[in-house]
C-alpha cells in the first residue's frame, strides 16, 4: 500500500504519516496537467505537446485497468460500480443527478491512483496529464504554470460530444444503441453529459485560477495557434 488516501491538503500513508503539499509539488514538478469541459481540445492538445516536446503523454482514463484491480466497494464506491454495473445499457440509463453524483466521486477517488501513479512515471521526463483532478486538488500538487483548463460552452460540449472518432465515444455510441429505446437513451446521456458541463461547472473552472484558454470557433483550424499558448504557460520552450 503506497498511497493510501487524499485528505484535505495532505497525502496519507496508512494512518500516521502524511505528505505535505510541497513534498507533492516536488515530486511532481515534471507533470503538467490540462483540465476543463468536453470538447474544449484537451486530448488533441496533450498528444500534439507530447509530440513536439517529447513528454510521456497520460490520456484520460489511462492506466484504468490496473486501478479497477486495486478498488473495493468501501473505498472506492463510485470507481468500483465499474466492476458491479449490470451493463452498459445500466451506464448510459442513469439519470443525470445520479451520473453527476457519480462523475464527481470518480474524480475524487481516482485522484489518488493518478498521484501515485504519475510520481511513479515522472521522475526524469516530463509528462502531460489529460486530468479530471478535482480543481482544489491540482491547486495543493501543481504549481500554477503547471495547469491549464481549456473550456468550451456547454452547447457546444454536449451538441458536439460524440463528433469524434476516438473508440471510447464510439463504444458508447454503440452501446446506446443496444438499448430498448435508443433515442431516449441517446437524450438522457446527452443530458448525463449536459449535467457534468454545466454552466456552474464552466463557471467554476473559468474562476479557478488558472490560465484559461476558451474554445468559441468550430470552422477555423487554432491548433497550432493553441499550441503555442499552451507551450508558452507551461514554459516548454
Amino acid at each position: 500500500e503506497i498511497l493510501r488516501c487524499l485528505v484535505g491538503s495532505e497525502m496519507c500513508i496508512r494512518d500516521s504519516m502524511k505528505i505535505q503539499d510541497n513534498i507533492l509539488k516536488f515530486y511532481l514538478k515534471n507533470c503538467y496537467f490540462i483540465t476543463g469541459t468536453a470538447y474544449a481540445g484537451k486530448s488533441t492538445m496533450c498528444s500534439m505537446l507530447s509530440k513536439k516536446y517529447n513528454m510521456l503523454h497520460c490520456e484520460e482514463n489511462y492506466n484504468m485497468d490496473t486501478i479497477l484491480s486495486a478498488v473495493d466497494e468501501q473505498n472506492q464506491p463510485n470507481l468500483n460500480y465499474f466492476n458491479t454495473m449490470p451493463s452498459w445499457q445500466h451506464y448510459v440509463s442513469r439519470t443525470p443527478k445520479e451520473f453527476y453524483d457519480w462523475y464527481n466521486g470518480v474524480s475524487e477517488e481516482v485522484a489518488e491512483f493518478e498521484v501515485a501513479e504519475l510520481i511513479r512515471l515522472s521522475g526524469d521526463r516530463k509528462v502531460i496529464v489529460d486530468t479530471n483532478i478535482p480543481l482544489d486538488t491540482l491547486h495543493k500538487i501543481a504549481e500554477p504554470n503547471h495547469v491549464a483548463v481549456m473550456l468550451s460552452p456547454q452547447s457546444m460540449s454536449v451538441a458536439l460530444f460524440f463528433n469524434r472518432g476516438d473508440p471510447e465515444k464510439q463504444f458508447l455510441l454503440k452501446e446506446i444503441e443496444k438499448c430498448s429505446n435508443p433515442e431516449a437513451a441517446f437524450e438522457n446521456f446527452k443530458a448525463c453529459i449536459a449535467s457534468v458541463n454545466s454552466p456552474e461547472v464552466y463557471e467554476a473552472y473559468l474562476h479557478s485560477g488558472f490560465f484559461t484558454l476558451i474554445r468559441e470557433n468550430t470552422e477555423r483550424d487554432t491548433r497550432e495557434e493553441v499550441l503555442q499558448k499552451l507551450a508558452e504557460h507551461f514554459e516548454l520552450n
